[in-house]
């Protein structure tokens, strides 16, 4: 069959075709003759066809496939996984990976030596299609474009380096902490950093794994993979780099280490918390994103009623915030809004009649009217001794950044019993192992209810994005899983995620809060008193009023803004 397809000839393809007549093929095989251009060329020059026709008559000729790049499907990371210079100078466009190969699109399908060296680069069979030359420019040019952007935005960025010193700050150019500017390394650190913000990043993982090093970014609780796989053999480069700006010791690599660093960016200040830890494959890195200040912007002056509250939840935080003295907790995992959430409820009671005072680590937004105190441990100035020291300066309102040991907690307690209204966070899965997590640290059940208001439990769901959210009818086996009655809720319409450009094809935009309340009346507070087991708490609280996080979760979804998968992302079934 390959035989018959190359006994034809393109201008006999052409003229089949109705695209040229014998008279036109005459002229473009004389000129041919003396320019030793192409006949496709030729054609395309002379107007006789457009280029689209001859790329049609090449794939005919040869038994292959024509596509149009402009309405095909393209798979964009393939452009980034060869040197990308040689795919310019090769004049090709990888377009996917379809039945175990890759699918490239060229103008010149026998090219062999570029078609063997593409097997090498990809590590893949290649199977060859025919596409304009023109599209492929567009493809290769597009690229282009998106890589100079990246590249003149972070030089024109200039991300810089903020560093402390005895008479205060200084600025740094990232650059200028390695002999050569111009490593491959400090450009991947700069770039990723770069990228990490642009894409509202929380955190930037770096991790070691037996196809070499990923980098993956945190977005809204998320983790996305930002690169192909590095080779393993850059990653003591790569660590020894982040160790370099966090200021820690790049000769140790057998024990865990944790630092800091501040970069100054868009006129803005942003902080980073670096975390490194060595596995069996080397070190991994943490880098946890602290943009205070892009975050405040988000939402819109950090007011609670911005935070996506229920109704009733919100009505709650405004009853509580009023009152004069006492401890308010709330808990939740790491990047569950917590801090968020207490600011907000600051912001409520800030009032130039009170003096309020926070001690926190780090300090996240900066309130106006509010005494901020940012934890220096390496200096001497923990939580406990802090707060201390805050309660000489005779605060009304105190915001401990989180309770952490039984120094800062017994403080804490002591505070809100001598006429303080004390905010802090501690870590537990839920509001009812709060207390167990104080007793772990040997504190008396008895002082502690004695002065705590309430305890709240919060998480972050994804909310679907506005613009491809999909409706649907749950099935009745779909409702009696979540323990929703059928016939309360028979005309419930949920939704799911699509994807779009909008949401950068997530089905996801943004983030709200759920949460569960547990206030302390009477009863509950004898109940914990008297050592009750959890369930019991809880049954009361529920008999309360109170809902828990799942419910608070469902009602999302029964409301369109988010999915059931991403409900039992964050939350358990059996909270209900």
């Amino acid at each position: 069959m390959a035989e018959e397809y190359h006994r034809k000839y393109l201008g006999e393809i052409l003229i089949k075709n109705g695209l040229l007549s014998q008279k036109d093929l005459d002229y473009v095989l004389s000129k041919k003759k003396i320019t030793k251009q192409r006949l496709g060329n030729i054609c395309i020059e002379e107007g006789l066809c457009s280029e689209e026709d001859v790329a049609k008559a090449i794939a005919e000729q040869f038994g292959m496939q024509y596509i149009n790049l402009d309405k095909e499907e393209r798979d964009e990371e393939l452009l980034k996984r060869a040197p990308f210079d040689k795919l310019i100078s090769y004049n090709v466009a990888p377009v996917k990976i379809e039945d175990g190969k890759l699918i490239v699109a060229m103008r010149d399908p026998f090219d062999f030596a570029i078609n063997d060296e593409l097997e090498i680069l990809y590590d893949i069979p290649i199977d060859v299609v025919i596409a304009t030359e023109r599209s492929i420019k567009n493809v290769l040019s597009q690229e282009q474009q998106s890589i100079n952007f990246l590249k003149e935005a972070t030089e024109k960025v200039g991300l810089q380096l903020v560093r402390e010193t005895e008479t205060g700050e200084e600025l740094l150019s990232l650059e200028s902490l390695e002999s050569d500017e111009s490593s491959p390394v400090v450009k991947l650190i700069n770039t990723t950093i770069f990228d990490a913000i642009t894409n509202r990043a929380s955190d930037i993982h770096i991790e070691a794994t037996s196809e070499g090093v990923i980098i993956r970014y945190r977005i809204d609780g998320v983790l996305h993979q930002a690169t192909d796989p590095i080779q393993i053999k850059n990653l003591p480069q790569i660590i020894s780099r982040i160790k370099v700006i966090s200021e820690l010791d790049i000769s140790e690599t057998r024990i865990p280490q944790d630092g800091r660093f501040k970069i100054w960016l868009n006129n803005r200040s942003i902080d980073f918390r670096v975390s490194i830890l060595p596995t069996v494959l080397g070190e991994n890195a943490v880098i946890r994103i602290l943009d205070k200040e892009s975050t405040a912007s988000e939402l819109k002056g950090l007011k609670l009623e911005n935070l996506g509250l229920n109704s009733e939840h919100l009505k709650t935080w405004n009853k509580i915030v009023s009152v004069p003295y006492g401890l308010i907790l709330i808990t939740g995992p790491t990047g569950s809004g917590k801090s968020t959430t207490l600011y907000a409820a600051l912001s409520k009671i800030n009032r130039t009649t009170e003096k309020v005072i926070t001690i926190e680590d780090p300090v996240e937004y900066q309130l106006e009217g509010v005494m901020q105190i940012q934890v220096a441990e390496k200096k001497g100035l923990t939580f406990a001794k802090g707060l201390r020291s805050i309660l000489r300066h005779d605060p009304d309102k105190i915001l401990v950044g989180e309770i952490r040991d039984p120094e800062t907690a017994k403080i804490a307690i002591q505070s809100a019993q001598t006429g303080h209204l004390v905010f802090s966070t501690v870590h537990a899965n839920n509001v009812f192992e709060v207390f167990a997590r104080f007793a772990h640290m040997g504190i008396d059940r008895f002082s502690l209810v004695s002065s705590l208001i309430c305890v709240a439990g919060q998480r972050l769901v994804r909310v679907l994005c506005p613009y491809c959210k999909v409706p649907y009818k749950p099935s009745l086996d779909l409702l009696k899983e979540l323990s929703v009655p059928n016939k309360t809720h028979s005309d419930l319409t949920f939704f799911e995620k699509k994807g779009c450009k909008e949401c950068n094809g997530t089905g996801f935009k943004g983030r709200t809060s759920i949460m569960e309340i547990l206030l302390l009346d009477d009863e509950i507070k004898e109940l914990i008193v008297s050592g009750q087991q959890t369930y019991k708490i809880k049954d009361a609280a529920m008999k309360k009023g109170m809902s828990t996080l799942r419910q608070s979760a469902l009602n999302l979804v029964f409301k369109g803004k988010t999915t059931i998968e991403e409900i039992n992302r964050v939350t358990f079934a059996e909270e209900l």
